[in-house]
């Protein structure tokens, strides 16, 4: 008779309130889910931002370079545009400096409006 609550004393309704607290997990779970979503996908977009910054600076410095070692500005523009990528824009402006600008429509950022990434060099060409 006295051995029929030994081991089992403190449990009762344990069970139970675990499956609750499991269930409180996976609702908080569900609910902050689509904003790690949406923030894993803004920082993506800042990424892909920072890097087509990057793409479009290499693209100007390059084609400046070309300028600079006497390349025309078709040539300019030509090397500006294979670095920069399909949909650049590029600009040059020969003178006593050749200054090469370049614009790169942002892919993922760009969805709220034009935004673009530029960048611009200028070099001395040489005699």
């Amino acid at each position: 008779m006295g051995h029929r609550g030994v081991g089992v004393r403190g449990t009762w309704g344990t069970a139970d309130r675990g499956t609750r607290q499991r269930g409180s997990v996976t609702a908080e779970f569900a609910l902050a889910l689509p904003a790690v979503v949406l923030l894993l996908v803004f920082a993506l977009a800042l990424l892909s931002g920072g890097v087509t910054q990057a793409r479009a600076a290499d693209a100007a410095r390059a084609g400046a370079r070309a300028a600079a070692i006497g390349a025309s500005p078709h040539e300019v523009r030509a090397v500006a545009e294979q670095l920069a990528g399909s949909g650049a824009r590029v600009g040059v402006e020969m003178g006593e400096f050749v200054v090469v600008h370049v614009a790169v429509p942002l892919p993922l950022l760009g969805r709220w409006g034009a935004i673009e990434a530029r960048g611009e060099a200028t070099a001395v060409p040489e005699p």
